[in-house]
């Protein structure tokens, strides 16, 4: 291994989760790259999220488990335990989109990125691929790309620890929104890659099941960071994209 190969951290998130952990740890440890820790920061489990988390996962996974104050406290959490120059967040029921994605991620952090980002497959309760999700990450990515949408899930959203700010907990359903945002703010698009799918995604996570809270929210978050008259330009503009969705979905159901 090169000595600057770089230690990268992935957080994931947990509470009862024991029917999704078992898919996210087999996923982290199949990863032809190795120079990686696996935290697992927990909400204080009263089912089996633990021992299936320990049973599928690799040897050394770091666990933290305690009460929290909701998904960003315990994202918080994660970031200030990292160790790694690079953290990732791999949440559960969320995979790797293949055993050797980690590596391009490395491959890209070796080369001196500060973010690395991909694209998401959408996958449902059970893992199957449903298809790629409606928004794909731009080649060229900077805090201005966000005032399209949140182009780039977290999850697929690797960045240099050192520039990563704590989640803003006045947000509770979309604070990755405004953390994504912030965290491009510290860099240059120069020093961010894309790469191709990296993530299968599960579609039934906190957003996906509190959609009119998560798109409050997301307007004043881009209001905050572009302006009011941006944000209701832009969300102006999301109504044909969201109604050409459903229709989709129901010529195709």
């Amino acid at each position: 291994m090169n000595q600057d190969t770089p230690l990268i951290s992935i957080i994931t998130i947990t509470f009862n989760a024991q029917n999704e952990v078992g898919r996210t740890a087999r996923s982290v440890r199949s990863q032809s790259f190795d120079n990686f820790e696996h935290l697992i920061i927990d909400g204080a489990s009263t089912d089996n999220t633990l021992a299936v988390a320990r049973s599928e996962g690799v040897a050394g996974m770091r666990i933290i488990s305690e009460p929290d104050r909701g998904l960003y406290d315990a994202m918080n959490k994660g970031l200030h335990a990292a160790r790694g120059r690079y953290v990732i967040f791999l949440n559960a029921g969320d995979t790797f989109h293949n055993e050797g994605t980690l590596a391009l991620y490395a491959d890209a952090a070796e080369g001196g990125a500060d973010i690395v980002y991909g694209d998401t497959v959408l996958v449902d309760a059970l893992g199957t691929r449903l298809g790629p999700r409606h928004l794909s990450a731009p080649r060229r990515l900077d805090a201005d790309s966000f005032k399209a949408g949140m182009l780039v899930c977290h999850q697929a959203f690797m960045v240099r620890r050192a520039l990563a700010p704590d989640y803003d907990l006045s947000y509770r359903f979309s604070a990755d929104y405004d953390w994504c945002i912030r965290c491009l703010r510290r860099t240059v698009p120069e020093r961010c890659v894309r790469l191709g799918v990296t993530i299968d995604y599960l579609s039934e996570g906190l957003t996906t099941r509190n959609h009119g809270a998560s798109l409050r929210e997301r307007f004043a978050i881009m209001g905050r960071h572009y302006g009011f008259a941006t944000a209701v330009w832009r969300h102006l503009g999301f109504i044909p994209r969201a109604a050409a969705r459903k229709l989709k979905g129901v010529f195709s159901s």
